[in-house]
């Protein structure tokens, strides 16, 4: 499976992954019903962008929905990312505890503010557990700008990704299409505002 393969990438490429054990909520994530069949060109395609910088982030070739992941949004009420239909989306999970979480924060940054639009958002979810008073300091520090902000308290999120066998810490980075469904997934940090991940995404969201 390609998505294995990504995995086992980012560790032999020495990424900085930060792994985490699920705990906290039991709340259980109900998936929609939503088909994700595979389309061979789109993935050739994703991988083919997949380079430098970027060249962990490999294609699925078992898309799956991700319509259902539950987060909070910027008011504190309950989304999920199918309130971002029709958007591709580039899903970052990310805690103040977790270093190259931090370090790569500000290029996430930038890549929403040059590449954000009605067709494409970095949608990064803080999951401390409890309060949002310190990640939210945190941005503020680092005077975060561009980026909204999300966060998921209870590991509800991180949990149900770790039960599909996408997530080995943190960070983790995954590609969702317009749909709803995964595209692409990357364990481990990257400079999202290089030339790389740019191409990535234009690719991502013409294709």
């Amino acid at each position: 499976m390609v998505v294995g393969a990504a995995l086992a990438l980012g560790v032999l490429a020495g990424a900085a992954v930060l792994y985490v054990k699920g705990q906290g909520s039991g709340n259980q994530v109900v998936a929609l019903e939503t088909a994700c069949p595979f389309d061979a060109a789109k993935a050739e395609a994703l991988n083919a962008a997949a380079k430098g910088e970027v060249a962990a982030m490999l294609a699925s070739d078992e898309p799956q929905s991700l319509q259902a992941l539950p987060f909070n949004g910027p008011d504190g009420k309950p989304k999920t990312l199918a309130d971002f239909s029709g958007r591709t989306v580039l899903l970052n999970l990310w805690a103040t505890w977790c270093v190259p979480c931090r370090e790569e924060m500000p290029a996430l940054d930038q890549l929403q503010g040059s590449a954000g639009s009605n067709k494409f958002e970095v949608v990064a979810v803080n999951v401390d557990t409890g309060s949002d008073e310190k990640p939210r300091r945190f941005l503020e520090e680092i005077k975060v700008s561009n980026l909204a902000f999300y966060h998921e308290p209870e590991l509800a999120l991180f949990n149900d990704l770790k039960k599909r066998g996408l997530v080995l810490g943190l960070p983790v980075t995954l590609l969702v299409g317009p749909d709803g469904c995964l595209r692409s997934v990357m364990n481990g940090p990257a400079n999202w505002d290089s030339d790389d991940a740019i191409a990535f995404v234009n690719a991502a969201v013409s294709g």
